[in-house]
């Protein structure tokens, strides 16, 4: 984020942060190759300050009174070597200004110079990402200023800046309201005053943008700016009259965005409502998809007239990585926001919207399982959120679901999973973790693996919370394998799987009452293990308790001071295990064995992810214990 560093009051000056070198010299070079994007940017950005105003106008009409027209104006200059994109819109006062064009990407800097990797095809993505396309002036400029006015206000400002280290905001004129963005353009960048150039990137950028778009006269041509673009309502014409780069440009226009659609959704309803939409599903995440608001972005229009580009009300949560225009018929144009949250129209529209949604991602999914395979990984954990919401869309989400298991590399479905369930098999098995490789190296999974029971690994954070929420499947249950009894004598197996197992070495159930005793109440019970075949113990909750995981979570997060205690359960196979045994009956040392006890209690933890409560005494311990063995 940029941050005011400094600021004098003759010349309201203010210092970039130290990155900003770094991140406008990634954004130049990013887009280097598709250099004229910058044109569509500002133009874009011209297009929402009108789009705005007129929304605002509605209810205060004095605010566009002798300006009535809106516009976007182009201007070159040879002489000056400027170029000017001018806009009636709303305009920007001096807090605009800095809080706009000071702060780069708002909070999502940070995210951006982390993720920026020196590839122009990549970094471009991200430039869309986190909202950083008025930089992309500087792409062609090497210095640009912006001369703006607000509606309703006296007061002009200038702000002015090279990109390197500081920009300025002084008071300036501009007679009436909106904003003149001016590049001084660099010398290898002058082929953007060339009239013929301009045009040709506005039809191929801009022509679609429900605003006219004007180039101003050169001297040339009597005086009169010459009409660009063709201004229609790209949503409300017929598909077969638009090609896909005109939806893809589309996209980018309405979403600021540089990626290309992985869906497009154009449609139209007719009947009791009326209204037109023209979605699009990114291809990759935008920058604020975790922003704990969970606003979605789609722009609503009543009649084509702008009316926001936040509507709560058109989708649900789950579904706010969707971008791009809904057009109502039916709805007022003078309608507020706060009407908006109880309008019955608007709650019609969204259940319509989110099943025409919900039904193309279900198409997908069957007829383009790879690609969809790309669109759950960047999208799935918002829409697992649908979940946990338990709304009416709750079968149609779990069909679409899809997870890693220990099955399968590929993604799989729930009824993927159903068909692969072992006779004798009663539930759906996850495990949840903090990252793909920490669930599957779980010691939870070995008796589920050499029975060769699919169990699903879950790595999303949502995943703690959808799940006791919905509960079952087809009337499966699912159950963690972290939490209660295996249960895994009552799944048939393979031949090989159903020899029987070496059975537990005499005396063990002597050493599990030792190791209650020595432990006392560290643990909430101590019992032998049906699910580790290969680790010597593990740790599992009781099913009235927290998950595992979910526990970890809560205390990282300060909203759990103090976790449950948790089972221990033995493996009675493991070597170590039959050895302490057969040293309890050969020896009887109770204390020898209490300390074995804490060494594997804290080797369970370690396992689990935890830290460990006396790292000191487990040093300890196991120095101990080595030194025993060396000199035994």
């Amino acid at each position: 984020m940029l941050k005011e560093e400094s600021q004098t009051a003759a010349e309201g000056r203010h210092g970039f942060q130290a990155e900003v070198g770094r991140l406008l010299d990634i954004v130049a070079h990013s887009l280097y190759s598709e250099r004229a994007v910058f044109l569509r940017e500002l133009i874009s950005n011209a297009a929402d300050a009108c789009d705005k105003l007129r929304y605002l106008s509605l209810t205060h009409p004095d605010l566009i009174a002798g300006d009535p027209e809106l516009k976007v104006v182009i201007r070159a200059d040879a002489q000056a070597g400027t170029l000017t994109i001018a806009d009636n819109g709303i305009g920007m006062n001096r807090e605009d200004l800095v809080e706009n064009l000071g702060t780069i990407a708002r909070s999502g800097t940070a995210a951006f110079l982390k993720q920026a990797t020196g590839d122009a095809a990549k970094d471009l993505a991200l430039i869309g990402q986190f909202g950083v396309g008025f930089y992309a002036a500087f792409m062609v400029a090497d210095k640009v200023e912006v001369l703006s006015r607000k509606a309703g206000e006296t007061g002009s400002w200038r702000w002015r800046s090279d990109g390197k280290g500081e920009f300025e905001v002084t008071a300036a004129e501009r007679e009436k309201r909106g904003s003149d963005v001016i590049l001084h353009l660099k010398p290898d960048a002058r082929e953007f005053l060339e009239r013929d150039r301009l045009k040709k990137i506005v039809t191929k950028y801009s022509d679609h943008i429900p605003l006219p778009i004007f180039l101003a006269d050169d001297g040339k041509g009597g005086g009169k700016e010459e009409r660009l673009n063709e201004a229609s309502a790209l949503w409300m014409k017929p598909k077969s009259e638009i090609t896909e780069q005109g939806y893809a440009e589309f996209y980018r226009h309405s979403a600021h965005a540089f990626d290309k659609p992985w869906m497009t959704l154009h449609f139209k309803v007719e009947g009791v409502l009326e209204y037109a939409g023209l979605l699009f599903v990114p291809s990759a995440q935008p920058f604020d998809l975790f922003d704990p608001d969970r606003k979605n972005r789609l722009k609503l229009y009543v009649k084509r007239v702008f009316i926001t580009d936040s509507c709560d009300e058109l989708v649900p949560p789950y579904l706010r990585f969707l971008r791009g225009v809904v057009d109502s018929a039916d709805l007022p144009l003078n309608i507020s926001r706060e009407m908006l949250q109880h309008n019955p129209v608007l709650a019609k529209m969204r259940a319509g919207i989110t099943k025409r949604v919900l039904g193309e991602l279900e198409k997908r999914a069957k007829d383009e399982p790879e690609s969809y395979a790309d669109f759950w990984n960047q999208f799935g954990a918002v829409l697992k959120e649908g979940l946990y919401e338990q709304n009416d869309q709750g079968d149609a989400l779990l069909s679409l679901a899809r997870f890693r298991s220990t099955a399968s590399d590929r993604l799989v479905s729930l009824a993927d999973y159903l068909g692969r369930m072992k006779p004798g098999q009663e539930a759906i098995y996850y495990i949840t973790g903090g990252s793909l490789e920490a669930a599957n190296r779980s010691p939870h999974l070995e008796g589920f693996r050499a029975r060769d029971v699919e169990v699903l690994l879950l790595t999303d954070p949502i995943d703690e919370f959808w799940v006791p929420a919905v509960g079952a499947y087809k009337e499966k249950p699912l159950r963690s394998v972290t939490r209660g009894s295996a249960e895994l004598d009552k799944i048939a197996g393979t031949d090989a799987e159903k020899k029987p197992a070496p059975p537990a070495p005499e005396g063990i159930d002597g050493l599990i009452a030792l190791f209650k005793l020595a432990l006392k109440d560290a643990v909430k019970d101590v019992r032998v293990s049906q699910r580790l075949t290969e680790s010597t113990a593990c740790l599992v909750a009781e099913d009235g308790d927290l998950d595992i995981n979910l526990e970890r979570l809560l205390r990282q997060h300060k909203r759990l001071e103090t976790g449950a205690k948790r089972v221990l359960e033995i493996n009675p196979r493991c070597q170590l295990v039959g050895a302490l045994t057969k040293r309890l009956k050969a020896k009887g040392n109770a204390e020898e064995i209490g300390e074995a006890a804490w060494l594997i209690l804290d080797q369970a933890r370690i396992l689990q992810g935890e830290t460990l409560e006396d790292p000191t005494a487990f040093a300890r311990r196991q120095s101990a214990m080595m030194k025993k063995a060396l000199e035994s």
